[in-house]
């Protein structure tokens, strides 16, 4: 099994930050990409921004400049580091890894819950 423990998200006001964690762990014998995505309310998921193993970033044209995606492959963590953020920031903010078993073949996409991020104007 493979759980993907979010946190950082809450209530910030226009212009301010917040540091959005995902820690994976279970039965993972590697990550390829991690990434970070986000849903509000009558919206389809979209991505926010993504990295490689080998630290290669991209970036919805909306966060660049503004967020900061990192990883940390020894503990199997992804950050998302979110500045100057704006009210339409506001949605739930989803992990997603791409992973290999250790009796797999095939990288495997997981969902974490998601975490609410609010940003009052």
């Amino acid at each position: 099994q493979v759980q993907l423990v979010e946190s950082g998200g809450g209530l910030v006001q226009a212009g301010g930050s917040l540091r959005l964690s995902c820690a994976a762990s279970g039965s993972i014998f590697s990550i390829n990409a991690m990434g970070w995505y986000r849903q509000a309310p009558g919206k389809q998921r979209e991505l926010v921004a993504r990295i490689t193993s080998s630290g290669v970033t991209n970036y919805a044209d909306s966060v660049k400049g503004r967020f900061t995606i990192s990883r940390d492959n020894a503990k199997n963590t992804v950050y998302l580091q979110m500045n100057s953020l704006k009210p339409e920031d506001t949605a739930v903010y989803y992990c997603n890894i791409q992973f290999l078993r250790y009796s797999g073949t095939n990288y495997t996409p997981y969902w974490g819950q998601g975490t609410q991020v609010t940003v009052s104007s």
